[in-house]
């Protein structure tokens, strides 16, 4: 037996609400595993790559490592409003896109500037340096924010528009593999913005009854 508020009232019918749930053993395994990857980073174990690339390829892989940002997130947006036959939904698929990419972002940022982990290729590389108000980008690694509102972006579409989830989960995990190949985080800081998105995303989509 489900509790009332696990269904939505809706052209005189109650719409399952428990359809998208959570699934918490995944989430614990992106946590277990960034744990895992944070303490053999901090033992010194090679986890970066530092490739180079150049001509299309860099542009096309700096292209792809957007996915999830705010011009991707307002395309999105644009694309559910045009497409999404059902008026009532698309608007609710907006706000859940829109709080949950950002809303990653956000709190993302906020543990950037309480943790302070150095980024790979800087003077002390993945130490901690504690919180701080300014703006450092050297010392602002963990979690990756790219990941967090990818994952957030690819878990609400893929989600609400089931057809098109290879696509969506395809472009938030290139974006997430992309910053570590591109040596812009460690792989726990990937992990953990992946965490965070995937989690941010069904929170969306609970409190919008989607």
């Amino acid at each position: 037996m489900h509790d009332q508020a696990d269904y939505l009232y809706s052209n005189d019918r109650y719409v399952s609400l428990a359809g998208h749930p959570l699934n918490y053993s995944l989430l614990g395994i992106l946590m277990g595993a960034c744990a895992i990857l944070m303490v053999l980073e901090r033992l010194g174990l090679p986890t970066t790559l530092k490739l180079q690339f150049k001509g299309d390829v860099k542009r096309e892989t700096r292209w792809l490592a957007q996915y999830g940002q705010a011009v991707s997130a307002i395309v999105a947006a644009a694309l559910v409003w045009q497409l999404d036959p059902d008026p009532a939904r698309r608007g609710k698929v907006i706000i859940a896109l829109f709080a949950a990419s950002f809303g990653a972002a956000i709190i993302g940022m906020l543990i950037k500037k309480l943790t302070g982990r150095v980024r790979p290729g800087h003077e002390q590389a993945g130490r901690f340096t504690g919180p701080s108000i300014r703006h450092a980008n050297w010392c602002e690694s963990f979690p990756s924010n790219h990941t967090a509102s990818a994952i957030a972006m690819s878990v609400v579409l893929a989600t609400i528009y089931p057809q098109a989830a290879a696509t969506f989960w395809t472009l938030g995990i290139l974006c997430a593999v992309l910053r570590y190949i591109l040596d812009a985080h460690w792989p726990s800081d990937v992990l953990a913005g992946a965490a965070l998105g995937y989690a941010m995303a069904f929170g969306m989509i609970r409190v919008m009854q989607l």
